[in-house]
């Protein structure tokens, strides 16, 4: 017999407060979260936390994951970073790496499988996962302290009580993203911005949406007006109904350029989206975009 399960994480801001959650069924899930901290972060600490409470279980264990990065951290790179001394091939520190070295003490002895599994597309489980750990998000942002939920059946670990938030490796440690160690990382962090995008708390707040936009940045709206970056932070504020993001691809350019292609759906209909990415600075600014309603 196999396991099935999912893990998802969320942030809100990205750094900020956020949020982790692995989902089996009704009776067995948990979540948890940190007042500050990363998407990446929630991804992997879902996948240890679902690990440590299944210690115990003989069968496989197959874990869904919308994250790219977490898979590939657990099942390829990880085991290079541990030869090196934890480094990456630059010789550089392995960021995270307290839970890295939790999540590779957490893997002996199991037979796990991952499947990556496209977020926000109807998956069940995942969909569960995604909602625990944008509670839990949600929950910190508010002061509260998340539901926890009932576990594997096990004690609780310190992770899943939600309120581990003192050690290094956790909410202390710094963005995730900050110096991306790979690809897909980057491909990841270009996604999570453009959400970002999406939300209120950006689109009201004119300092944190400046800096996500280029200096030459513009725009070929969905009306085929062209905008500049002047007169999109005088008129960007919330939205007037809610818009959701569906990746369709990413495509890295050379080093400093990212091409994301997505759909935005909402009430009013869909849209096909493309928007180019630079790296400015040790981050991503979105550099150009353009909308086209889908016949």
């Amino acid at each position: 017999m196999t396991l099935i399960a999912a893990a998802d994480g969320s942030a809100l801001g990205n750094p900020g407060p956020a949020g982790w959650g692995w989902y089996i069924d009704e009776n067995r899930w948990a979540s948890g979260g940190w007042p500050r901290g990363t998407n990446n972060m929630g991804e992997l600490t879902a996948v240890l936390d679902l690990l440590q409470q299944t210690a115990g279980v003989e069968e496989e264990l197959l874990i869904y994951c919308d994250s790219v990065y977490a898979i590939n951290s657990i099942t390829k790179w990880m085991p290079g970073w541990k030869r090196k001394g934890w480094r990456k091939g630059d010789g550089k520190p392995v960021l995270n790496v307290d839970i890295m070295k939790a999540l590779d003490a957490a893997m002996q002895g199991r037979r796990v499988r991952f499947e990556w599994v496209k977020g926000h597309s109807g998956h069940d489980l995942n969909t569960e996962a995604d909602r625990l750990a944008n509670a839990a998000a949600v929950a910190f942002k508010q002061g509260r302290t998340p539901d926890a939920g009932p576990g594997f059946g096990n004690s609780p670990s310190s992770a899943a009580t939600g309120r581990s938030t003192e050690s290094p490796g956790y909410a202390d440690q710094p963005d995730l993203f900050g110096t991306p160690p790979d690809e897909a990382s980057d491909l990841d962090r270009v996604v999570e911005l453009e959400r970002s995008l999406l939300t209120d708390e950006v689109r009201t707040d004119p300092a944190a949406l400046a800096a996500l936009l280029h200096e030459d940045w513009c725009e070929v709206g969905r009306s085929g007006r062209l905008w500049n970056r002047d007169e999109m932070l005088a008129e960007l504020g919330p939205l007037a109904e809610p818009v959701e993001l569906e990746p369709l691809s990413a495509s890295r350019l050379d080093d400093a350029s990212i091409l994301l292609v997505w759909r935005s759906r909402s009430p009013h209909g869909t849209a096909l989206r493309s928007s180019l990415w630079m790296r400015e600075g040790g981050d991503w600014r979105q550099r150009y975009h353009q909308g086209t309603d889908e016949s």
